[in-house]
């Protein structure tokens, strides 16, 4: 037996995660995984790449994710903004990295709970990315990692993302910024969507950072998505199929109707809405 390699490819977000589901769910391999509990079924399975060709083109959110849209804008913040980096306290036994932290302040260490006193300095990896593609665009350098070798295998909850990739195109008189991002392990029903929108905007920071440093138009352009364990938990098979797959037979890909659609744009009023509830919650987390 061999784990399938599946591609899906499409214009925006929403409807090439949707694509990946249903892949997924129909070629995907049944497989074991480390958190599974007696009596649930095994896990669907598949290596997949998605293909991405217009992150920002609309509808852009697929009413099928996880989650409501104040869980997305937390999620874009913490990803982009680093608004939880300070919940980091291995020592405690919380969390031990964040993506933000790993890519704008990684640190190679023995010990996830010691960051002083450490025979190296920390890196923004995304200012690296920004300055190399500033000074040659067309380098195949511009790439930022997340894992630590001498501290992640031995954690129980290491980093799914390892490493983005980035590179400028040449369009007329503008840039194309290309972003890959690589995952060791994805949970494609409760994160993959999550991530990839949080991904794409980090995507678009990238690029305006870059075409202020150029002086140039730098416009967001295709986003690759390569996860070599691409996967379904047996427990989430019921709510998948009674939530995700219901809303795909029952409502059209998009409808000006939200009772009909199973996506929405991003400025529709109902993303809106959650997106304000999300910063009210952070504001809250920071009082308090």
């Amino acid at each position: 037996m061999n784990i399938p390699v599946l591609v899906v490819q499409g214009e925006g977000v929403a409807e090439v995660w949707e694509k990946s589901l249903l892949l997924l769910w129909e070629k995907g391999i049944e497989v074991k995984t480390e958190y599974d509990q007696k009596g649930e079924p095994l896990s669907k399975d598949c290596s997949m790449t998605m293909v991405i060709r217009d992150p920002f083109s609309e509808p852009r959110i697929h009413l099928g994710f996880f989650g409501g849209m104040e869980d997305l804008e937390k999620y874009r913040q913490e990803v982009v903004e680093g608004i939880h980096d300070a919940w980091i306290k291995p020592e405690e036994g919380k969390w031990t990295y964040t993506y933000h932290q790993r890519l704008f302040s990684y640190l190679v260490t023995d010990d996830l709970k010691k960051r002083e006193g450490l025979p190296f300095k920390s890196i923004n990896q995304v200012d690296y990315l920004i300055d190399k593609l500033s000074k040659t665009p067309y380098s195949r350098r511009a790439q930022a990692i997340t894992w630590i070798p001498l501290a992640d295998p031995e954690t129980n909850d290491p980093p799914c993302l390892q490493r983005i990739w980035c590179r400028l195109l040449p369009q007329n008189n503008s840039f194309s910024l290309q972003m890959h991002t690589h995952w060791r392990s994805r949970d494609a029903y409760l994160a993959a969507f999550m991530n990839i929108f949080a991904l794409t905007e980090l995507q678009k920071v990238i690029a305006e950072k870059i075409k202020k440093r150029i002086k140039k138009e730098v416009k967001v352009g295709q986003y690759v998505d390569i996860s070599d364990s691409y996967h379904i938990y047996g427990k989430s098979f019921s709510d998948f199929t009674n939530r995700f797959l219901k809303l795909y037979k029952e409502r059209d890909f998009y409808n000006d109707d939200h009772r009909k659609s199973r996506t929405i744009k991003g400025n529709d009023p109902l993303a809106i809405i959650g997106f304000e509830e999300g910063k009210r919650q952070i504001l809250r987390e920071k009082e308090g």
